[in-house]
């Protein structure tokens, strides 16, 4: 008789948009992936009033009458059916919520960028050690099916080292045309392109470069960033980072941009090897293709793509990855661990210094 499957219980903080898309794909059985050693239950669901926690329950999650609707995080965070929690408020809210569900003794998933700065999340990091929870920045591209064959090719050496990365997140948001106090333009939540849409071409970096073996798990040697603000709020409206890998064995650079006032291209993600190139299609934080060509004197000899096709929007695959890290009694995942989302922060730290963005005071909670 096959073992059950082990359930995660879920407490879900925010009833934004992107808490709407992490259970909207929670609830797609776990079959449908091929998964069955863990399945994932919404327990609690916490919003600043009762009725749009409930208004979320029945629109997202199918009316359940087993979710209780709180109207407030402080409910969730206390609630003992809940195991974890999914934290999908504004970034300049992320450390004290997180912080409130360490204290609280509960796993958490925590929606990119994971905090503000580095400081908060080395904070955050020294408080989930303290309190034994599991803890973990929702990365989902990471975890999806297509980047985890991406990483088996680079790093099976068919290709050679990688030398030269590009990949670019842009959307025109009609900055115009869209309030102030607008997420992507309000610097109070720590509005702007970089924290916004920039872990998604860092991702790409991360996984082809610093995780590559050659890299031997070395911080990049040299950032440089570039940003241009918008006169409208004087967040970063278009920015370029180059991160180079140049400590150890590897000798590899990133080029990275990320723009709110033009729409992104195809493809979204190139990587060049030795010997060969994987392109990546757009949008590049859940890519439903990537192409392989193998080069032999600078002349393409093969060219493979691989497409893919699961149920859901791609979010699911990193709540299975906390599932089984929680049931194992892990402290962080092994596919995005604390290091990685450290390297992040530092970098996003480093090309705001660079580019003289500076929160209003009092956003960042440690600095």
């Amino acid at each position: 008789m096959a073992k059950p499957p082990f359930v995660l219980r879920w407490g879900i903080i925010s009833t934004g948009r992107i808490a709407n898309c992490f259970v909207t794909d929670l609830l797609v059985d776990p079959e449908t992936r091929n998964v069955t050693d863990v399945a994932h239950k919404v327990t609690a669901v916490g919003s600043r009033s009762i009725r749009s926690a409930q208004t979320f329950i029945d629109e997202y999650a199918e009316g359940d009458k087993s979710i209780k609707a709180y109207g407030s995080y402080a409910g969730v965070f206390a609630d003992p059916n809940v195991d974890a929690v999914y934290i999908g408020t504004p970034h300049t809210l992320h450390y004290e919520n997180a912080l409130d569900a360490i204290k609280a003794k509960k796993h958490v998933l925590c929606e990119k960028p994971v905090t503000s700065n580095a400081a908060e999340l080395r904070s955050l990091l020294a408080a989930a050690k303290e309190h034994g929870v599991f803890f973990m920045e929702a990365l989902w591209t990471r975890f999806q099916p297509l980047a985890l064959e991406v990483k088996e090719i680079s790093e099976s050496g068919v290709l050679g080292a990688p030398l030269a990365l590009q990949a670019d997140l842009s959307d025109d948001f009609q900055l115009h045309k869209i309030p102030k106090t607008h997420r992507i333009l309000d610097p109070a939540l720590g509005g702007g392109a970089l924290l916004d849409l920039g872990p998604y071409p860092l991702i790409w970096a991360i996984l082809a470069l610093y995780e590559h073996p050659d890299n031997q798990g070395a911080a990049p040697s040299n950032v440089s960033g570039t940003m241009l603000k918008t006169p409208l709020t004087g967040v970063d409206r278009n920015t370029s980072f180059t991160v180079t890998f140049a400590e150890k064995e590897l000798a590899a650079q990133a080029i990275l941009s990320c723009n709110l006032n033009v729409t992104s291209y195809q493809p979204g993600v190139i990587i060049r090897y030795e010997k060969g190139t994987i392109t990546i299609a757009a949008p590049i934080y859940c890519p439903k293709s990537f192409t392989v060509q193998y080069l032999e004197d600078s002349k393409v000899t093969k060219e493979e793509t691989r497409r893919f096709e699961y149920v859901g929007n791609g979010w699911h695959f990193q709540a299975d990855e906390v599932a089984r890290c929680v049931r194992d009694g892990e402290s962080e995942s092994s596919l995005w661990g604390h290091d990685k989302s450290l390297v992040e922060m530092d970098i996003f730290d480093e090309v705001r210094r660079q580019g003289n963005y500076k929160f209003p005071p009092g956003v960042e909670k440690v600095v």
